[in-house]
Formats: structure tokens, C-alpha cells, sequence
């Protein structure tokens, strides 16, 4: 069994289609289509159900297609560790983060790295909540960053890096837009507008609004930062951000309030997973994101 068949059996498996798998690849249709014939004789199964044009996994090949990406993993590890054993200055971070952390966190934080370590190369990886901490612990990404911390997943080790207020945004024509700091109960009887369920933000939010003993109103909900920002901005509701998240992007027709009882907040920080030692170039950037906001004092 070849590295390329493996390569060219990935291939065709996720499209599902000869041609369009060698035109991905940039071989000829031919050649994709020898190395599959090529590697069944070598198993002795089918891997793959020809229906004309288009193929299919059989019942072994879905099996065999899950061992391969773990075998390329296997490869494509290796592969970085030399690397980085010989210069850890010029590996790679592949890093996950969620849109809350996107705008302006992520930035500063790469760009301040990259002054120092010019030649390490970032994959980035932006998703949710859940599906990052998932992906740090299959070993999808080497890190994280979040907000908040998991506090009962035992697979990844977690950092906070910064404690972070929600604040208020409001309309410019909301009552309470002169207000310098308002508490959670003046926007007991307002429409909200928050993340849909099973994100975090919305999660927090409802659980600051419990604790005063109501529940929000919700009129409308929006997958990401911007969208929740345009509807407040459309004058749709009220909302509950991270402060970080209007750092740069005070929507227009808005204000943003300080909220003083109680005070909403969240612990920021990176997870890494607990069962994997990070390698050379990791470690560079892990130590220096910690140290970064441990000398910044406007994160504190």
C-alpha cells in the first residue's frame, strides 16, 4: 500500500465522483482510477460502489476511509514534529477561536507573536463553542482560545488569560442610551437579542437574567456578533456583548452601557488537550500568550 493511493482513495471518497477527485488532485482520471483498482486487489474488497458516473463507500470503505485519516494524521504529525524539532521558529499553530474573539483579540495577539517569531506560520480555525473544544481534544487544532473556559471537560487543560465584562448595546433611542451605567433589572421588561441555543453567549446571558429573577424576552436571534450588532442597531432589541467585541466596532445608531448589578463576565482563555504533549512551536506561542496578558494590564 502506497502513501499515494491512500492520498487518491481520500480523495474520491469525499467527492464521490473519478473525475472530480483527479482534477483536485491534478493527475489524470486514469491514474486515479488504476491506483483505486489497484489498492481493492491489494485488500481484496471493493471499497466503493460504481452507480455510472458516480461512486459511493461501501459498508469497508467507510470503515477503511475513518483509519486513513487517522493514518495521515499520523503522518502529517510526524511530519511536523521533525520539522520543528530542527527550527521551531518556522513551525506552524493551527488555532481555533470562536467570532467573539475574532474582530480584535485574535489579531493583536498574532500580529504582537509575529513580530517576534516572523517565520511561524498560522492555520486558523474559527467555530463554535463546542465544536472547538471537540476539535482541540481529536487533535483537529493544537489549541483554543475561549470565552468562557470549560470548567468540566476533563480532556483539555485550560489557562484564563483575562476576566471580561458584558456590557449593554443598546439602541440611540432606547431610554436608558444616556445612561452611563445601568443594572440587568432596567432591561427586565426589553426584547432581547442573543445567540440561538446551545451557544455559550446566549447561555450566560440567561443565567445572569435567572439570577435576577426573570427570564429574557427573546425577539430575534443571530448566529454571529455582526448580525446580533445590525438588529440592535435596527432598533429590533437589546443585547448583552463582551466588551472586547465592540472594541473597534461600535455598531451605528448604538451605545454601549457598563452594567453594575451584578456584573456580567466571562474568564478568556486557551485550552490545550491534557493527553498530548504540545510540540516546540506550540509551546513558543502557548507561553506567549500567557506572558502577553500577563504584562497587559488592559486585559486585566
Amino acid at each position: 500500500m502506497e502513501l499515494r493511493q491512500i492520498q487518491y482513495f481520500i480523495e474520491v471518497a469525499k467527492r464521490e465522483h473519478m473525475t472530480d477527485a483527479a482534477e483536485a488532485l491534478h493527475v489524470a482520471q486514469s491514474a486515479v482510477s488504476r491506483q483505486i483498482v489497484n489498492l481493492e486487489a491489494e485488500l481484496g474488497v471493493d471499497l466503493f460502489i460504481r452507480e455510472g458516473r458516480n461512486i459511493r463507500l461501501t459498508p469497508i470503505g467507510h470503515m477503511f476511509l475513518e483509519k486513513m485519516h487517522q493514518a495521515m494524521d499520523v503522518i502529517e504529525q510526524a511530519k511536523r514534529e521533525i520539522e520543528e524539532c530542527l527550527d521551531p521558529e518556522k513551525g506552524t499553530v493551527r488555532i481555533g477561536f470562536p467570532s467573539s474573539l475574532a474582530a480584535h483579540l485574535l489579531p493583536t495577539v498574532v500580529s504582537g507573536f509575529r513580530k517576534q517569531y516572523p517565520y511561524v506560520k498560522f492555520q486558523l480555525h474559527q467555530d463554535s463553542y463546542h465544536s472547538l473544544i471537540d476539535s482541540v481534544i481529536k487533535g483537529e487544532i493544537d489549541m483554543a482560545l475561549l470565552g468562557p473556559l470549560p470548567t468540566e471537560e476533563r480532556r483539555v487543560k485550560s489557562d484564563i488569560l483575562f476576566m471580561e465584562n458584558l456590557v449593554a448595546l443598546l439602541s440611540s433611542n432606547h431610554p436608558l442610551a444616556k445612561k452611563t451605567s445601568i443594572t440587568l433589572d432596567d432591561l427586565r421588561s426589553d426584547s432581547f437579542i442573543l445567540s440561538p441555543r446551545g451557544y455559550i453567549l446566549r447561555d450566560i446571558v440567561i443565567k445572569a437574567c435567572k439570577q435576577r429573577g426573570f427570564e429574557p424576552a427573546v425577539s430575534f436571534e443571530g448566529k454571529d456578533i455582526d448580525a446580533i450588532k445590525g438588529l440592535v442597531s435596527a432598533g429590533l432589541g437589546v443585547t448583552l456583548l463582551p466588551d472586547i467585541t465592540l472594541v473597534d466596532s461600535l455598531p451605528r445608531s448604538t451605545v454601549k452601557i457598563q452594567i453594575v448589578e451584578p456584573r456580567v463576565t466571562r474568564a478568556v482563555g486557551v485550552i490545550i488537550p491534557r493527553d498530548r504533549e504540545l510540540m516546540p512551536t506550540e509551546i513558543l506561542f502557548y507561553n506567549f500568550l500567557k506572558n502577553f496578558f500577563h504584562t497587559l494590564s488592559g486585559y486585566q
